[in-house]
Order: structure tokens, then sequence, then C-alpha cells
């Protein structure tokens, strides 16, 4: 049982330490400092839990939040008093809106030394605001058995706000007095022999139900007249278990005979034989007017949020349909304010509600008939000019990924211009890549750090971080953490020299002051860079250099393959095709 005696502080360090490890808790990341030294080594002694020391806060909280959510477990994230904490801020957002557990510790100072012009001493009462599930000021330490007590039982707390009733931040503010270091103190000593040997024996992970209810007593607010102009649309998902997740919706699909409209930003589209009426394309055919009034719905059931595609938003905000929106959550998932009734279920009780009925059960309608059509016109369109295309066009980046990468390889998207790549271009197969994002407030920052963070977790399966420019240059302290990571990180670098999302943006046509103060171009030569922190570099000359490189993935370190475009020739690209891709199809 590693409880540490030494002082006051080593003991209530390592009583809370231990209790995460018997509640569950397998990795935490450690940033340096003082004030923090007794969770510090708590933590990097104790045998059961992964301590991993990290620099840069900002860059270990986006680290700890990858590792989370490939992992859809609690990570402990440590710091040590003053502004080090504000550097989390971040990525406590990110993990709560995006609903990802973690468990942020910060040393402070006791409350004589608050408030007085002490050093590094800033107040950290409720930090990140309401963005935590909890907030608790932990109490003094104390070597009393009662105050052990306690400790134990606010750090079971903890571990279970950071995953219910939704997964998402939670924030203990842990004061030390001095002395930080473990100097051996009697006081402490001598409560070892009166420790229980049982004292952690009832904390153990607490399994939490989904909420809702048994699927005999769902009531849906009304049924589903078979004759309905019905669609599915799945928003951005990085379920747990995505094979369970697309075999669910692929039930529901063919039930209810409705096409799904399936973001990239799922693994719908990477398991696409489970789904026969899987939509694709549907951002370029809704650019053309006279197909989008055709394929108009009355009725919708939404998966979770909703798709980045403004087309798609901008045509349901036109149509105005009936909404079901399937969230097992209390958020409001309606930026659209359409008439929506929010399910609070989760995906595989809505399916438990439906008559177990063979593949295909109900017949291909016109309508849905139609949606197949066009999907399958535009696939071969977009393969069509895809594969004829020489020229190194940011958008054929995702489109050459989505046919080249290794099954099952964890894929980071960065926001800004690849995740609308990935929309429009990611075509259907049956690799089982998995999708991961930070779309909880799609900022690009800790874009490196959280795809190092999947790596790490990924269990040795090479991951790959698709990325541009600014997004990379933001989080360059991340490849300091690379002689902490496990497994392998490729990251496919679309330098466009600039903020190419601005590019297609109406404030384009504003320069100045647009190139400086917008697409922000930063000169930066990648090589020397990567030679700086000892990471692989390639420059890719072609589309068949970059497939040879991301279809055999090492197994351990970092590698940077840099694509060169242009993104002001990428932006009349987009500009020119993507209203063909749609029109196309022959009606």
């Amino acid at each position: 049982m590693p409880v540490d005696f030494r002082n006051t502080n080593t003991l209530w360090a390592s009583v809370a330490v231990e209790t995460l490890f018997y509640w569950g808790l397998r990795v935490a990341v450690v940033c340096p400092g003082s004030r923090s030294a007794p969770l510090a080594i708590a933590f990097a002694q104790h045998p059961g839990i992964e301590a991993i020391p990290i620099l840069d806060e900002r860059s270990a909280s986006f680290f700890a939040l990858g590792v989370a959510r490939r992992q859809h477990q609690p990570v402990a994230l440590v710091c040590t008093s003053g502004t080090a904490g504000a550097n989390f801020y971040p990525a406590v957002i990110e993990a709560h809106e995006s609903q990802v557990p973690l468990l942020i510790l910060t040393a402070d100072r006791p409350p004589e030394l608050r408030d007085c012009n002490a050093g590094q001493a800033i107040d950290q009462q409720k930090l990140y605001g309401s963005f935590p599930n909890w907030y608790h000021e932990v109490a003094l330490p104390s070597p009393e058995l009662p105050h052990l007590a306690y400790l134990r039982q606010t750090m079971v707390q903890a571990c279970d706000r950071a995953q219910f009733p939704h997964p998402g931040p939670v924030h203990l503010n842990f004061p030390f007095r001095d002395p930080l270091v473990p100097l051996p103190h009697a006081e402490a000593a001598a409560i070892a022999q009166r420790f229980p040997p049982a004292f952690f024996s009832a904390v153990r992970p607490t399994a939490f139900q989904s909420t809702g209810v048994p699927p005999s007593s769902i009531r849906l607010p009304l049924s589903i007249p078979p004759d309905r102009r019905g669609i599915l649309v799945a928003g951005p998902a990085q379920p747990a278990d995505p094979h369970r997740y697309c075999e669910a919706i692929a039930h529901l699909s063919q039930t209810l005979g409705f096409p799904v409209l399936a973001e990239a930003l799922s693994p719908l589209r990477n398991y696409a034989a489970l789904n026969p009426y899987l939509i694709s394309t549907y951002d370029l055919l809704l650019r053309d007017r006279a197909l989008a009034t055709e394929l108009a719905p009355d009725f919708v059931i939404r998966i979770g949020e909703m798709p980045t595609s403004k087309e798609l938003r901008l045509w349901l905000q036109h149509t105005q349909p009936e909404v079901w929106a399937i969230d097992e959550g209390d958020r409001n998932l309606d930026p659209l304010h359409l008439r929506t009734i929010h399910l609070p279920l989760c995906l595989e009780q809505l399916v438990a509600t439906l008559p177990c009925s063979p593949p295909l059960a109900c017949p291909p309608s016109p309508y849905l008939k139609s949606w197949c059509h066009a999907e399958e016109a535009a696939r071969r369109s977009l393969q069509t000019h895809f594969a004829a295309m020489e020229e190194l066009l940011e958008g054929k980046v995702a489109w050459l990924l989505s046919q080249t990468l290794p099954e099952n390889t964890p894929l980071f998207i960065a926001n800004s211009t690849p995740i609308r790549d990935m929309e429009w271009f990611w075509q259907p197969g049956d690799r089982h890549i998995q999708p991961y994002f930070n779309r909880g407030a799609n900022g690009i920052d800790g874009t490196l750090s959280t795809a190092l963070g999947i790596a790490h977790a990924a269990n040795s399966q090479p991951t790959v971080l698709l990325t541009g420019d600014l997004a990379l240059l933001h989080d360059t302290n991340g490849f300091l953490i690379q002689s902490h990571c496990r497994g392998h990180l490729t990251i496919v670098l679309i330098n466009n020299n600039g903020g190419g999302i601005f590019e297609i943006l109406p404030v384009s046509q504003f320069d100045p002051p647009f190139e400086e103060f917008f697409a922000t171009p930063q000169n930066v030569e990648f090589a020397k860079l990567c030679a700086t922190y000892g990471v692989d570099y390639e420059h890719i000359q072609s589309w068949q250099h970059l497939a040879q490189r991301v279809s055999q993935l090492p197994q351990e370190g970092i590698q940077v393959l840099e694509v060169r475009c242009d993104r002001k020739q990428n932006a009349r690209w987009l500009q020119e095709n993507l209203p063909k891709f749609g029109p196309s199809v022959d009606r």
C-alpha cells in the first residue's frame, strides 16, 4: 500500500493518489513546480499509475485531454500555484464542451499566504468558472484519520463527478504548507501504526448506468408514419465502441428506410458496408438549389450534435422540418432553433424501441432512392475528378487519406480547413478509421498535444494528425512531449502559409488588412523546426509520394509529412468546383 508517512503533506498527497488508483485512474500528467511537489512525488512514485512529466501547462492539459478522449476514462492533471493553472483553461473549456473527463489538481498557497503579496499566489477559487462539473477547495493537510477519510471520499466524489451525469472536468484546489519536500516528521510517522489496513477497501470504479429508462418503458412522442420524407443526420461522434455505434445507426436507417447523412467526423463513413443508405456528399448535393428542394425532408432524426456543414444547416433552416434530437445529456443541441423535440436517450435505447426486423426490411421509397442515386453520381464525379488531379491542392489530401490509411488508424483532425476538407471529400470505405477532434469549442489551440495524447493511448496503433500550418505552429511546445509519448504520430501538414479558412470567407475581399491580420502568414521552414525538436521530416513531392508514406506507418516517434499548397489557388478551386459536384447528378 503506497501510503507515504514521511510527513503530513506526503501522507495527504499519497492518500489522495492511492484513492484515485483504487477508483481506477491510471494516467496522470504532471507539470513542474514547487507548491505541487507533494502531489507530483506521490504520482511519480506510485507503481500503478503512469505519471508523465510535461513542461508546458497548456500542452500538458491538451495531451491529457487526448488520452482521456481516447480511453474514455478520467486523466489527472497536476500543476503548481499561480498562473500555471490558468494555462489549463482552454483545455478545461474543451473538456466541458465536448464532455471529456479530466481531473484537475491545482496546488495552492495556504489561506494565510493569500491576498498578502506572497509570491506565486493568485485567487484560484473557482478558477475555471462554470466549466467544471464540480469544484472543491480541499482542506489543509492533516494526519488525523477522520480528515484522511474526508480526503478519500472527496477524491471518490471527484472521480464520480468527472463521469456522471455526463463526462467533463472536475477541479480540486489543494493548499499546502511547507515543507513541500518529503522531510521526515514524527507526527505523520506516528499515524502509520494506527492506519487501518482496509482504509481503501470500499473504493472501486463506479459503474454508471446510461441515463434514461429501460427500452420497454420508453414512449416516443409520436409514431413515425411509413410515408414520411425522413432522414437521419449523424453528427460528430467519438464513441467508445465505433462498430456498435455504426451498427445501431444502420439498424435504425434500414428499419425506417431513411438515408443517413453522415458527418465525416463520425465513424460512419468508415464502416460503410454496414449501411447501404449512407450519404456522404450531402454538402455538395445541397449546393444545387433545385436538387435541395427536391430532397427536402419533413422529418429529421438527428443523432448527437449538428454536423459541420454550413450548407446542411442553411437547408434545414430553410425547410423547417420536424426534428427529433437524440442525445442522452441535458444540453440544448439546436443552434438553428428548429421545431425540435429533445429525446434524452442514448442511440442504443432508441434502437431498442424498434421492432426486430431483418436488414432492408423497409422497401426503399422513391424519396430514399433519389438520395441514393444522387449520392452515387456525386461520389463518381469526385472520384473521377480527384483521380485525374496532379497538382497539390489541399482538398485532395483528405480524399487520398480516406483510401490509403491503414485499417483502424486513429486520425486526429485539426480545426478550420482540414475539418471542411474531411466533410467535403472523405470517401466512405471499410477501413474502420476512428476520427478524433476538438469540436467542443472549435479552437486550434492544443492540436499537436491532443493528437499526441491520442497516440499515447492508442495501444501501439500508429496515429495520424491532419493539420494546417497555423494550428501546428500554435502548439509547437507539444513536440517537447516526444520523449514521453508511446507509439507513433504521423503529422500530415498542409502548409499553405496562412489561414486557408479565411480565404473562403467574405473578409478575404478586404486587403489590406486581410493578409496581415487574418491570413497571418508565418513563413516558417518546417524542416528546420523539426530538426530543432529531433522530429523526422519529409517534403511531399507528389500524391504517389504521400500515399506511399501514409499507407505504411512507423511504430514509434513523430514524423512530419509537409504538403505545400497555395491557399489562394485552393480557394479559387473550391469556389469553381464545389458547386459542380451536386449539379452533375443526372436527374
